[in-house]
């Protein structure tokens, strides 16, 4: 692939929007040790990319430099393999990760670490593949870790909350804690309201009312932990309906979020607020894609875009109202 040129989408700065995407032609990379290339299929967009963008991350996960080819989630077939690869050849179907400080996701072509890949089985589209990698795998590690539900069904049962439910993160939050011993209580827009109970929620409150604007469970339960996926909801309002030990797992951290956190840890409080942040791990991601093979969790596509509109797409990610997951195709 030495000398070649793809088509890619780029920007040259923080800022800008959509309107700031540029289409441009840029050499086709080459894989380094441990590293492969992909001819890409499918990436998917996720909030952090337009945050990234708008320099709303500069100080952790700012770009090494612009130009910047943004997106990481993607799906696609190794066209060429680096020293030291041992477990893929070119032909292989794949689901990778990228680094977010490189990037390069909306291009057709990319390289992925090897250790961040995982193989994608023919029942399993690219664009379900490249749905899952940011989004799937912080649901996962949100209830695995911090939560603490087991996905194998052990375990005593716990209440679970997941805010956003209707979103990349939501919808399998819902999902992957309904493997669990779990009950699920959900928040979304009354337009999403039988969307979200068709991926298992047992309760689903419009956040718009009065009850759920209070997080108050219809069966009036105290939850063990709440996946936090929306943004702008006060500690204040997670307390009252916590249980004794109940967790808030807060995906979007803020300065106040980091604060509470402080806050309960120095003075010992049973109830806390638990900042995470997504630390990919290529087993995660394979039992991940192992489950959409099995029927047992749904990659759901608000919308697909192809490169030539990525903008449209990115638009789209940045007005925050979609319904499981962004696909752009390559």
């Amino acid at each position: 692939m030495a000398g070649r040129v793809m088509q890619a989408v780029r920007y040259d700065s923080y800022g800008g929007g959509a309107a700031a995407l540029k289409h441009v032609e840029v050499p086709v990379p080459s894989p380094s040790k441990g590293e492969i290339l992909l001819k890409l299929e499918a990436a998917s967009l996720n909030p952090v990319d337009w945050k990234i963008q708008k320099g709303m991350l500069r100080f952790v996960m700012m770009p090494r430099k612009f130009p910047y080819i943004p997106a990481t989630d993607v799906a696609g077939e190794i066209v060429e393999v680096g020293a030291g690869v041992k477990n893929f050849k070119a032909g292989d179907k794949v689901v990778a990760i990228l680094n977010h400080l490189n990037g390069g996701g909306l291009a057709e072509y990319a390289v992925a670490k090897e250790n961040l890949t995982v193989q994608r089985p023919a029942e399993v589209s690219a664009a379900e593949g490249a749905s899952l990698p940011v989004a799937a795998l912080t649901a996962h590690q949100a209830l695995t870790q911090p939560a603490g539900v087991n996905l194998d069904g052990s375990g005593p049962q716990k209440n679970i909350l997941v805010t956003a439910a209707s979103g990349g993160v939501g919808h399998y939050a819902v999902q992957l804690a309904k493997l669990g011993n779990t009950h699920v209580t959900a928040t979304c827009g009354a337009r999403n309201i039988d969307f979200v109970k068709s991926l298992g929620a047992d309760e689903v409150i419009d956040y718009k009312t009065p009850e759920g604007a209070a997080l108050n469970s219809p069966s009036g339960k105290r939850y063990d932990a709440v996946i936090h996926c929306a943004t702008g909801i006060p500690w204040s309002t997670f307390e009252p309906n916590l249980s004794e030990n109940g967790k808030v797992i807060d995906l979007t951290p803020g300065p106040s979020a980091m604060w509470t956190y402080a806050l309960k840890k120095v003075t010992f409080a049973k109830k806390l607020l638990v900042p995470l942040i997504m630390a990919p791990k290529s087993e995660n991601l394979d039992y991940l894609v192992k489950l959409v093979k099995e029927g047992k969790l749904k990659s759901v596509i608000d919308s697909k875009y192809p490169l030539s509109k990525a903008e449209d797409a990115w638009a789209k990610i940045m007005d925050g109202h979609a319904t499981g997951k962004i696909i752009v195709e390559q």
